[in-house]
């Protein structure tokens, strides 16, 4: 065979790359998505974080003009020897959050906005979180927090496809999955195939049920069930990052759905969760494409 041949079977067999020269491994990773799915989601996670900080982590002013013994600072605070708040500091990072959010929710200074939300909001919540429990639904949205600003500018009608808001979407994925599939994970770690067995629901409806939840609590049968699907769909989580089209919407739908009930039967919510499970969505279609020039 000759050298000519030789490059011709090759190149015959050898997958070609992308348009652009983007290797296809990378175009899987980081896929090239409309810079106004990213300007949307950044307004609904920017908007979420206000309401977050007056709705939810909202001890930290409390605390930190409470009693310092029930200070007992995360791993991460630790780590970075930061300081037991004062009153002052939880009054700045709550002006800080606000500004930075209702500037890079309006696509201004989106880098350096998003930045000081990013800093201030994982300040915020782990101070929150060192007074008590550890919420796992805001790990995707801290997440977000940081992912957000590495896209840079993102107008709502621009239809542009940027790798930026493909890496960034990603990671926030990548989060939401976490959280479900390493719930899965601990739920067997510590309670094994007795947790999907056992009463835990019927616990919770008897302890915070509301009036639909207490009403499943005969048969038995049925909170079992309940707490099967819920294991099945947490471990399930990770098809999430592979399916595409109607498949993937309907996964998340199915994840809406279980908050919805949770809510409805135990007024537990999962909002900073539900809010970035947006990122699997095409929220590009919600804004009408501009017909000026891209980015107009």
């Amino acid at each position: 065979m000759t050298a000519d041949h030789l490059s011709a079977e090759v190149e015959r067999t050898v997958p070609s790359p992308p348009s652009g020269g983007v290797p296809r491994w990378r175009a899987m990773l980081t896929p090239a998505v409309p810079l106004a799915r990213v300007a949307v989601l950044r307004v609904a996670v920017y908007l979420f974080v206000i309401a977050d900080i007056f709705l939810f982590v909202n001890d930290v002013v409390p605390h930190a003009g409470g009693d310092p013994g029930l200070y007992r600072p995360l791993l991460l605070r630790r780590l970075l020897d930061l300081p037991q708040p004062s009153p002052a500091h939880a009054h700045v990072l709550q002006v800080a959050i606000v500004a930075g959010c209702l500037v890079a929710a309006g696509g201004r200074l989106p880098r350096v906005s998003g930045l000081v939300v990013a800093v201030a909001f994982l300040d915020w919540v782990s101070i929150g979180m060192s007074y008590g429990k550890v919420d796992h639904d805001h790990l995707a949205l801290v997440v977000a927090t940081w992912a957000l600003p590495t896209v840079g500018a993102a107008r709502l009608r621009d239809r542009t496809r940027s790798e930026a808001a493909g890496w960034a979407l990603l990671a926030i994925q990548l989060a939401v999955v976490a959280t479900y599939f390493l719930s899965a994970v601990a739920k067997l770690r510590f309670g094994g195939v007795r947790w999907a067995n056992g009463s835990i629901f019927a616990w919770a409806m008897t302890r915070r049920g509301t009036a639909l939840g207490r009403a499943l609590l005969d048969p038995p049968w049925i909170l079992r069930a309940g707490q099967w699907g819920v294991l099945l769909i947490e471990t399930l989580s990770p098809l999430l990052l592979v399916l595409r089209g109607r498949w993937r919407y309907a996964l998340v739908a199915v994840f809406v759905g279980f908050h919805a009930m949770t809510f409805a039967m135990l007024t537990i919510h999962f909002l900073p969760l539900v809010v970035c499970l947006l990122a699997f969505l095409p929220l590009e279609n919600l804004v009408p494409e501009s017909r000026g020039p891209a980015g107009a």
